[in-house]
Formats: C-alpha cells, structure tokens, sequence
C-alpha cells in the first residue's frame, strides 16, 4: 500500500538539509568520489615514475613489487592522499616502502653480490666505469638525506612544491635543502675526482 506525500511533508528544494552528522546538504554538496575510478586513474598516471623509482634504487625485479605496494598503501590510505599532490605523496611512501625493504635485505658474501646497473660504454669504457664509481662513490659520502634529495630531483624531476611535499617541509626549506645538498656534492665531487 503506497502513501500519497503533501507539499508540506517534503523539505523545499530551497532548504539546506541537515545530515545525522551535522553536515549540510544542498547545492552546496560536492558529490561523494568514485574511490575506484580515482585509484584507476592515480596507477595509470603514475605507475611508471613509481617503477623507475625503484628501478633506479635496486634490484629491477623488486620494481614491480614495491611499486604494487605503494598503490595498495594508497588504497588503503585513499582519504589521506592530497588531490594536488598525488605524486609527492606517492614518492614519501615510496621511500619508506625502500627503507622497510631494504632492512628486511639478507646479507650476502661479498662474492655473490651481482652488479647493479647497466653497462655504460663510451669511447673509453674504462674511464666510463672509473667515472661512474667516482660519481656514486661522491653521492654515497654526502648522507642519506642529500642523496635522496638529489635522486629526487635529477631522477624523478621534482622540484619546488613537489619536493617539499615529498620531504614534508615547506617549499622555501626544499629549496634550501637542495641547494645545500648541490653544494655538498659538487665539494664531495671535488675530492674524489682525480683522473
């Protein structure tokens, strides 16, 4: 059995509604987002950079593996991601994805480590390899922060806004920790370069 409703039941279409939870509803609600198209969205634009992340930090074949869980972090984590900083965001859980997998590494005997990296082979290959570990061996003696401000920078390519984002500083501080860690690896780069 249906019931016919009055006008004076139904609210005016004019009235702003109050919700059981003290919110209000009317023209000035924004539509509740699909969690699932976002999501879709977030792994398609930055799937890539995060893989490349990795890649560039360790072994290739845990790329797609710690990727994977830095999307599953953001799933979970879905209300706390910034919509006008989903990369900087994405980055700083990466890097504590890195630093939890890298303390759960076992420990191999010197001989058995394979190299890292891809070959580089210029007109002297030699002087390539010679030049190459004169570089890490420069980013490796300028801490854990510079080095990670400086991958950031010339790897991901963040700067200014999204760099503080990725730090969770403010923008004028990002731009001073780069410029400090540029100067601490030209000096670092300084010492070591002797060829």
């Amino acid at each position: 059995m249906t019931t016919a409703s009055t006008d004076a039941d139904a609210p005016d279409a004019t009235q702003e509604v109050t919700m059981p939870d003290g919110t209000e509803s009317a023209g000035d609600r924004v539509e509740p987002r699909d969690d699932v198209v976002w999501f879709t969205d977030v792994v398609r634009a930055h799937s890539t950079a995060l893989v490349r992340y990795f890649a560039r930090r360790g072994p290739r074949q845990d790329a797609d593996d710690l990727a994977a869980e830095v999307f599953a972090t953001a799933w979970r984590r879905r209300d706390d991601v910034p919509a006008e900083a989903v990369l900087p965001w994405l980055y700083r859980t990466a890097g504590f994805i890195l630093a939890n997998h890298r303390r759960k590494q076992v420990d191999l005997p010197v001989d058995e480590v394979p190299e890292s990296g891809g070959v580089r082979v210029g007109e002297d290959p030699e002087l390539s390899v010679l030049f190459d570990a004169e570089l890490r061996g420069a980013l490796e003696s300028v801490g854990e922060r510079d080095r990670r401000i400086l991958l950031l920078h010339a790897w991901e390519g963040l700067d200014g806004a999204e760099l503080a984002a990725v730090l969770d500083i403010s923008r004028s501080g990002a731009d001073a920790a780069l410029s400090r860690a540029r100067k601490r690896l030209r000096e670092a780069w300084g010492e070591r370069l002797s060829f």
